[in-house]
């Protein structure tokens, strides 16, 4: 699958428009030049939705910064944005380590002057169940997912507020910071933490001018994606509720929309959320996943546990 086709359903389905694909790549909502002058900041900028994100700000002008722990990552994903047309600074950074936040942001204000906006992305993730998962697990993923964001969002916002400007924060979350996320319950847990980091904050910061806003991807595929994320999209093989010869058409007839999600519209509505257009809204999640996670049968399928789900015989101890 390219990143211009989103796989849809077929057969007795046929009949069923699904929602209308999006414009094709380097369309936008907004002005050209909309982030002129503007410094970007994404975290897990190197790869994946984070990459989108930046690629669809630096369309619009902006001058980014992008981080990520892994160095060899970050090379490449600066030649492919700076292809873009603008400049593009790379950071190697461990958000749980506020020491080394605080030296990124120095690097951006060096290269560029004090980031405007600020895309916290990075996290950490992997399925298991929460009887199998060690207390560095869970300590893994918790504090990647929820305190790598406050600090991140906490340097961000001392040097708006010591320096007196205006700014914008968009924390990237997770359907189940509503519902829980049987399998994921470090994520889950740290993930609903962030979406209160967004009600708060907004409060807090906005007298200052600094807006604090959440944005939650739905199923949009890409080729960065970790085998065990995967392999918990695909893990409906295991429980016979997949077409292993078609496992595209497979993951599209089960969204509202009936197909999946493309990276850049999630870049579309990041820069709409950070915009000049958009900064009466504040303290908000929008989610961007066609209404799956609203999706609700009138009849409840078989409950299936999630040791199953993922191929694991009884726990005993």
């Amino acid at each position: 699958m390219t990143d211009d086709e989103a796989p849809r359903s077929s057969g007795q389905d046929r009949a069923l428009p699904g929602l209308p694909a999006p414009p094709p790549p380097g369309a936008s909502a907004l002005p050209p030049g909309t982030y002129d002058g503007t410094v970007v900041l994404v975290t897990g900028g190197g790869t994946g939705l984070g990459k989108a994100v930046a690629a669809e700000f630096a369309r619009l002008g902006a001058d980014l910064v992008i981080a990520s722990r892994k160095e060899d990552r970050l090379k490449a994903a600066r030649d492919e944005l700076a292809a873009l047309g603008g400049r593009v600074t790379t950071a190697v950074c461990d958000i749980r380590d506020a020491d080394r936040v605080a030296e990124v942001f120095d690097t951006a204000q060096e290269a560029y002057g004090l980031p405007g906006v600020l895309v916290n992305n990075a996290a950490a993730n992997f399925p298991v169940p929460a009887e199998d998962m060690s207390p560095n697990a869970w300590r893994a993923v918790v504090d990647t997912t929820l305190t790598g964001t406050f600090l991140m969002t906490r340097e961000f916002g001392r040097r708006h507020l010591a320096a007196g400007t205006p700014g914008s924060v968009i924390d990237v979350g997770a359907s189940y910071a509503w519902t829980g996320g049987p399998g994921f319950a470090h994520s889950a847990a740290a993930k609903a933490g962030v979406k209160s980091l967004v009600e708060t904050l907004a409060v807090e910061w906005g007298p200052y001018g600094i807006q604090i806003n959440g944005l939650v991807p739905g199923l949009m595929p890409h080729d960065d994606m970790t085998d065990d994320i995967r392999g918990a999209l695909d893990g409906g093989d295991r429980v016979g509720r997949t077409d292993p010869a078609d496992p595209a058409r497979d993951k599209a007839v089960r969204q509202p929309a009936l197909r999946v999600g493309l990276p850049r519209e999630l870049g579309w509505a990041a820069t709409f959320l950070a915009s000049p257009y958009a900064r009466f809204i504040t303290g908000h999640t929008l989610v961007v996943d066609g209404a799956n996670w609203q999706r609700r049968g009138l009849v409840s399928p078989p409950v299936v546990t999630v040791r199953e789900q993922m191929g694991r015989g009884p726990f005993e101890g």
